[in-house]
Parts: structure tokens; C-alpha cells; sequence
């Protein structure tokens, strides 16, 4: 695994993150201190739920910070029409890049046609829209078996989606590994890789990036920056 210390600047890390805060719990004040945090860092984006995108367009408007939301969060078991109805409704509240969870079932069980069909119908809404959206897919690879994990990544390569992301950070099997990540990229080369669950220091988030993923997603993305300024990897 390459190392990266010392080949990247805080604003080049700050770049790769996904600044998140999917609580169900969170209100409009921790919303709005997210958004002055990845403007204040320039974090590639603020990663919220359906219900907040709107209110984080609005707080974005006219920065180089995406919008980001999540469709079938956390357990990705919502119908195609429910799926592909949602990623329509973010896209036009404002929602520059969507992070999906796929339908696990469908991957345990090696049901292609569902899994195809599905996907593909999520990023045909995203390719709908002018400006280019991107559509992350979560595949929540601590709970798949290797076979399961290649299974997924293929129909995502093949059909062209922009990132796989790891997990949801939500499952009790656990988050981001950096052998995932590794295995990821291999399976699908093409495809983007997006980091995500369990990540809060930087030597983690740096590990990542060096294992091949684009993208970390992270709710520690200030500290990750400030240990890195401060040089405790």
C-alpha cells in the first residue's frame, strides 16, 4: 500500500472528505454548523438526509462545497420506485451527489437481475439532470463475503456508476477496512471508491486514500484535518 504522508496538503485531504451528519437526531443548528464547516474547510461536500437538503442548498449557495444526501439509508431494503422516487425529490431540492444503499438482499442472494435493474434505475434518474450528478452506491461490504463484495462491484462497474462506497457507518458488522477498499478498486476499475464508517483519525483517512479510495465520509472531518495540521498520525 503506497504511502501518502507527506504527498498530500491539508487542502487536498480536506478535498476528499465527505462532511456527514446523518443523525436522525440532528436539528437545523447542527445542520447550519456543518455547512460553516465545510465552507470554512472546503470539504468536497456536506453529507446530509433527504429532509435537510433543501435547507443545505440554501446555506451552500455559491461555494465549491457539494450537497450530498443519502436514498435508502441506512438498510438499502426500500422498493426500486421508493429508491428512484427520493433520489428525484433530492435532486430537486438541490442534491449535487447521492450516496445509495443497495438492496443487501439482493447482493447476499446473488440476485442480479434485481440488483441491475435497481441500480440502474437510480442512475438513470441521477444522468437525468444537466449539471451531472453523482450517484455513490453503498454496498456495506463488512457484512458481505468476499464473493458477495465482487459480485456487487461488477454490476456497478458495469453499469457505469461513479462511486462505491463501503458502508453506511449504521451496521453493527462494522465500517470501512482498508482490504475493502483494495479489493474494491481491483473488482471495478472504473469506479470511483468511497471510504466510509468507523473513520475518525486522519492516519485512518490517509490509510484510505492510499488503499485507493477518492473519498472518505466521516462526521470526524474537522478533527481529521486538525490532527493532520498538528502532525499526530
Amino acid at each position: 500500500m503506497a504511502n501518502i504522508e507527506g504527498q498530500i496538503s491539508d487542502k487536498e485531504l480536506a478535498r476528499s472528505i465527505d462532511h456527514t451528519l446523518l443523525a436522525a437526531t440532528a436539528t437545523s443548528e447542527q445542520i447550519r454548523k456543518l455547512c460553516d464547516e465545510a465552507t470554512e474547510y472546503e470539504f468536497a461536500s456536506a453529507c446530509v438526509n433527504p429532509r435537510w437538503v433543501s435547507f443545505v442548498a440554501e446555506q451552500l449557495h455559491g461555494c465549491k462545497v457539494a450537497v450530498c444526501s443519502v436514498i435508502g439509508f441506512p438498510l438499502g431494503a426500500d422498493l426500486t420506485k421508493i429508491k428512484v422516487a427520493q433520489t428525484q425529490e433530492v435532486l430537486l431540492a438541490g442534491a449535487d451527489e447521492v450516496d445509495m444503499v443497495a438492496d443487501l438482499a439482493a447482493i447476499i442472494q446473488a440476485d442480479e437481475r434485481y440488483l441491475t435493474k435497481q441500480l440502474a434505475a437510480v442512475l438513470k434518474m441521477c444522468r437525468s439532470m444537466e449539471s451531472g450528478v453523482i450517484l455513490k452506491v453503498i454496498i456495506e461490504a463488512a457484512a458481505l463475503s468476499k464473493e458477495q463484495k465482487i459480485f456487487a462491484c461488477r454490476i456497478c462497474q458495469r453499469l457505469g456508476v461513479d462511486f462505491i462506497k463501503t458502508s453506511t457507518g449504521f451496521h453493527p458488522a462494522g465500517g470501512a477496512m482498508v482490504k475493502d477498499v483494495k479489493l474494491m478498486k481491483e473488482i471495478a476499475p472504473g469506479c470511483k471508491i468511497k471510504a466510509a464508517g468507523g473513520i475518525r483519525t486522519a492516519k485512518q483517512a490517509l490509510d484510505m486514500l492510499a488503499a485507493g479510495a477518492e473519498r472518505v465520509g466521516t462526521s470526524s472531518s474537522v478533527q481529521i484535518i486538525e490532527q493532520f495540521r498538528a502532525g499526530e498520525l
